[in-house]
């Protein structure tokens, strides 16, 4: 891939990976309405850039995050039972959090990776996208909890709405973001807990694909490690966006998301047809 189109993927994938709004959907739909087959997620050519950019997206994830990761591991460290509890009780919300995805993603993805062949269906699973982002924001729970108010069960569905984002089209933020707000979590706080769940996810699906870009030969040129920062610098700017926007807007943040994937996913299915 050239300069300026490495550029243009990082920039959605730094995007659409944190909004609610399916960067996988749109990873499956841009490559056929815009004719560019090397942009094609099934193509081997195009595997190693994305191994880079999801490596990029976690480590922005991360260093936005930094104050929560850092005391997670100073807890180890800390002599107070109070602060240890508080903080090995948030690690253990994420690690049950991200379990069924986990689970979920070694089961399936052969039957995952059989609907990365049709845009068709991604468009339509971006329409359902938006229509569940608008439907919880009217179904949620009267209540602005934080995130230390979850139970462990609680982060578990949590978790198994993470798996619908295995479906192209469906946001893995979106998904679990509509858990927590059904939960009782402050949409803030419902956003925290689902960043902080696609770093462990994010990062994992990279790493996981280095060992077969390592046997097929496969080796990240400069232009990858280009588009490895911007996704990251995009990110990181889009994770700042989405948590001023969700501390600032309790009643209704969704909604701008859910019409645009409706809107998207209606105009991909017209322009596919055409």
């Amino acid at each position: 891939m050239g300069l300026i189109s490495t550029i243009i993927v990082a920039i959605v994938q730094g995007v659409t990976e944190l909004f609610p709004i399916s960067s996988l959907g749109h990873a499956v739909v841009l490559p056929p309405l815009m004719r560019l087959s090397d942009m094609d997620i099934r193509s081997e050519a195009f595997l190693p850039l994305l191994v880079v950019l999801h490596l990029g997206t976690a480590i922005a994830l991360m260093l936005y995050f930094w104050r929560d990761w850092l005391s997670i591991a100073a807890a180890f460290f800390d002599r107070d039972p109070k602060t240890r509890r508080e903080q090995f009780g948030l690690l253990w919300l994420v690690i049950v959090g991200t379990i069924p995805a986990v689970i979920a993603g070694f089961l399936l993805e052969r039957h995952v990776r059989e609907m990365f062949g049709s845009a068709y269906l991604a468009a339509f699973f971006l329409i359902v996208n938006g229509v569940l982002l608008f439907a919880v924001e009217r179904m949620k729970q009267e209540g602005r909890n934080p995130i230390s108010a979850l139970t462990l069960k609680d982060a578990a569905i949590i978790g198994l709405w993470q798996c619908l984002a295995l479906i192209p089209g469906i946001s893995r933020s979106g998904a679990t973001i509509a858990g927590g707000l059904l939960l009782g979590l402050s949409h803030e706080a419902a956003a925290r807990f689902s960043l902080l769940l696609a770093t462990p996810i994010i990062f994992g699906a990279g790493v996981l694909e280095v060992p077969k870009l390592m046997k097929s030969g496969f080796h990240v040129t400069g232009i990858a490690v280009i588009g490895g920062v911007v996704a990251g610098v995009t990110a990181f700017i889009a994770t700042a966006i989405l948590m001023r926007w969700m501390k600032s807007h309790e009643f209704k943040a969704l909604d701008p998301f859910a019409y645009y994937c409706v809107g998207f996913g209606a105009l991909s299915l017209i322009l596919l047809a055409v």
